[in-house]
């Protein structure tokens, strides 16, 4: 038992050792220092500051991220330490980008930094969050435009859920339609995406990414038809098994390019699947 222990820290040290060295590659040295720094502060509950004001090479403007407890750290290492988006590179370069779910902006921020050309619908239903990924954002200015909402399978009023799913943090808000006894709840406007490429004045979305905490559920749904023909990309975090089913059943009249990058599903280059042609029936010899 001891040599099994021995082995998986090891084994652990040498992940976080590979995780470090990658991070000072894509964030840079004096950046994976400080975020260490305030890792280990957390875990034995030292003060911090509120913010933590950082430049990753990744973007072109500074990132403001919370502390004391805020998922926003959490999200940063999986954006830019881990890169989970590095695979997106590869794209062409992109038009229209939908954000479904952006939170505090840094997906945005990414995107808007690695496509030069691109244009950002960012949609985030949390007040919390929509306060920072404004700050986050403004320097791109009219690149990208900020929705305070969310995304449903049509346009509805829905109630935000706040600490009802995950770890109860601001990365994990969620939407669902109106209930009553749930008293914690605020009204939040919902569009359906067929209405937010209407509204960015595109045909078509080169990248849809989605982290949308279930309600894929609503938006993979039926009236999905209506609209994926106009998706090039998707880039989306599935929240259970039921979420993965409707996703992929949605997109069954679909060809595409499958692959993962941590916890994202990413469908490359999608299309209608070419469908056999109906067979003539041949006439019956009397």
């Amino acid at each position: 038992m001891r040599i099994l222990a021995r082995l998986r820290l090891r084994s652990r040290i040498r992940r976080h050792i590979q995780r470090i060295a990658g991070s000072k590659a894509s964030v840079g040295s004096s950046l994976v220092a400080m975020w260490e720094v305030l890792h280990f502060a957390a875990r034995l509950h030292l003060p911090q500051p509120a913010v933590w004001r950082v430049h990753p090479r990744q973007v072109l403007y500074p990132l403001q991220v919370r502390l004391r407890g805020s998922s926003d750290i959490d999200a940063f290492d999986q954006i830019f330490n881990f890169q989970e988006y590095l695979c997106l590179r590869e794209l062409d370069e992109p038009n229209l980008i939908l954000d479904l779910g952006a939170n505090v902006g840094f997906s945005t921020a990414y995107f808007l930094s690695i496509f030069p050309k691109a244009r950002v619908v960012a949609v985030e239903p949390d007040e919390r969050n929509l306060i920072v990924c404004k700050a986050n954002l403004s320097p791109y200015g009219d690149r990208v435009k900020i929705l305070h909402g969310a995304v449903w399978s049509r346009p509805a009023t829905l109630q935000l859920l706040k600490g009802a799913f995950r770890d109860g943090r601001e990365w994990a808000t969620r939407v669902s339609e109106p209930i009553e006894e749930v008293q914690t709840s605020v009204g939040v406007q919902a569009w359906d995406i067929g209405s937010l490429i209407e509204l960015s004045g595109f045909s078509t979305v080169d990248l849809l990414k989605v982290d949308i905490e279930r309600a894929e559920l609503a938006v993979f749904g039926e009236s999905a038809g209506s609209w994926l023909h106009k998706i090039r990309n998707i880039c989306i975090e599935l929240h259970g098994k039921d979420c993965e089913d409707a996703f992929f059943a949605a997109l069954k009249d679909f060809e595409y390019e499958l692959g993962y990058s941590g916890e994202l599903v990413i469908c490359r280059n999608l299309r209608p699947r070419k469908m056999c042609p109906a067979r003539t029936a041949l006439p019956v010899k009397s």
